[in-house]
């Protein structure tokens, strides 16, 4: 199963990918971040940075939804995240190979066209 350090290796390894300073982890690519480690926010509590769970950006509600309803062992949501394009995921239930799946498409939603494609697609 995976860890924060699987994240960092993974996200590290595309193109352009910043890591931001933070108590976990926090991946840019074009100033956008796509992958980061779950702020847990609970009522008259500090909140606390999960390294065991990352919010990855997904593209769009529907995709939200399938991983959500299709994967739920794995994906879960808070009413936070709410109408955002984001799921956290259980690092300690996902594989290595699925996480580098759900890296690498963030990475690819949130990086601009130029940086995802410099040649231009030639």
């Amino acid at each position: 199963m995976a860890d924060a350090a699987d994240v960092r290796r993974l996200a590290l390894a595309l193109p352009h990918v910043v890591e931001i300073d933070s108590d976990g982890f926090d991946f840019r690519v074009g100033d956008k971040g796509f992958v980061w480690s779950y702020p847990e926010r609970e009522p008259g509590r500090p909140r606390v940075i999960r390294t065991d769970v990352a919010v990855l950006y997904v593209g769009d509600e529907a995709e939200k939804q399938a991983l959500l309803l299709g994967e739920p062992d794995l994906f879960f949501t808070t009413p936070g995240y709410d109408g955002l394009p984001l799921v956290m995921l259980r690092l300690d239930r996902v594989g290595v190979d699925r996480l580098a799946e759900l890296v690498t498409d963030a990475w690819h939603m949130r990086a601009p066209r130029e940086l995802r494609d410099p040649d231009g697609g030639s």
